[in-house]
């Protein structure tokens, strides 16, 4: 039903704002301005007539529609528009119940879970708020909401990157102590913790990363300008700094301008691989060898749970790595690399990028199993 909804409602945007879209033709009767419809009354006929305010059309409004009528353009559209809905779908569902099910089970209360969890809402909130506005964009060529939308699409994803990346770090430093160091209660004890326990090592990452994705509420702005093709109104978000902004402001949002790349190349990317390579790494410190039974299958089975948070940690790292690391090599060689490229071409990597974002926020949902 998700797909089906949003293809319904592009379909009516589209429908209301595009002067391409063709309705069938309506019968106009020919009568007075004022009928009688058996009351006594006259109502004014004409529908503008039931409204005290006068509405005024401008040409804000006017949006491209290249999926009516059917060109050469329209196939890539429907493409777009088809990937967006298979990925908007799988990833809404899977990263809800990721949080559904921490959410109702008590046993499932821990840290490692509720990082999990905190991973998928953030990555929900990137499919349900910003794929929608980034599609609308691709297909329309205008922003839904405008300048904000222009702001906080960036502001959200980077934000999202960095619960992600804190994230990894997070359950790399919580491996790494379960396998340097003795577990001072039993094995069943430890799988619930207290709500203020997992609440604290939450906000750390929540903070730090709503902190450190400021600079993009600043640093994005809306150009508007008329097509040359269409005659209709194009709008694309350009990273630069308000002129308005105060003096000092002004200056620490252009040094992050400039540092911007290779500061999320750093941050976002290097820093959770590196992490989890050198938790990877890590080897169970030795414990006293017992004869009993019991005490072998107790390890046996922290053994196993090991593994198996090991496994979950390392397809985490993976999927992030591959969604991430195209971005950042065409960022780095585009940016050092004396090439003419196209503004089309600039639009179309963006896209993928853009594309590669989503298929993570959709992927982590189901590389994420539970414990």
């Amino acid at each position: 039903m998700l797909p089906l909804a949003l293809a319904l409602l592009v379909h009516h945007l589209l429908t209301i704002f595009s002067p391409s879209f063709h309705h069938p033709p309506l019968t106009i009767l020919s009568s007075p301005s004022y009928r009688n419809f058996g009351d006594g009354l006259s109502r004014p006929f004409d529908p503008e007539g039931y409204f005290t305010t006068p509405r005024v059309f401008n040409g804000s409004l006017l949006v491209h529609n290249p999926l009516y009528p059917v060109t050469d353009d329209s196939y890539g559209a429907y493409a777009v528009m088809l990937l967006s809905l298979v990925v908007f779908a799988v990833g809404v569902v899977g990263n809800l119940a990721v949080m559904c099910i921490v959410w109702h089970n008590y046993y499932l209360k821990n840290t490692w879970n509720c990082v999990l969890a905190s991973m998928a809402f953030w990555d929900f909130i990137v499919l349900f708020f910003c794929l929608p506005v980034v599609i609308f964009n691709e297909l329309t060529k205008r922003r839904l909401m405008g300048d904000l939308s222009c702001r906080l699409v960036p502001y959200v994803e980077v934000t999202s990157l960095g619960v992600f990346t804190f994230s990894l770090c997070a359950l790399s430093i919580d491996r790494f102590h379960r396998l340097t160091g003795a577990p001072s209660r039993p094995l069943q004890q430890q799988q619930v913790e207290s709500c203020g326990s997992i609440v604290a090592k939450l906000s750390v990452v929540w903070f730090g990363s709503l902190l450190l994705a400021i600079p993009e509420l600043l640093l994005w702005q809306m150009d508007s300008e008329v097509s040359a093709v269409s005659g209709l109104p194009v709008d694309s978000c350009a990273r630069r700094p308000a002129a308005a902004l105060p003096e000092a402001v002004y200056s620490l949002v252009l040094t992050y301008h400039e540092a911007r790349m290779w500061w999320s190349f750093g941050c976002f990317f290097c820093l959770p691989l590196l992490f989890s390579l050198a938790c990877r790494q890590t080897r169970p410190s030795s414990s006293s060898s017992s004869s009993s039974s019991s005490s072998s299958l107790k390890k046996k089975k922290k053994r196993g749970l090991e593994e198996q948070m090991s496994r979950m940690l390392t397809m985490l790292t993976i999927v992030y790595g591959l969604c991430c690391l195209p971005e950042h090599a065409w960022s780095i060689g585009l940016t050092y690399a004396s090439l003419q490229i196209s503004k089309n071409t600039l639009a179309l990597l963006a896209l993928i990028g853009q594309f590669l974002m989503f298929a993570r926020a959709r992927g982590n949902a189901h590389a994420n199993p539970l414990r």
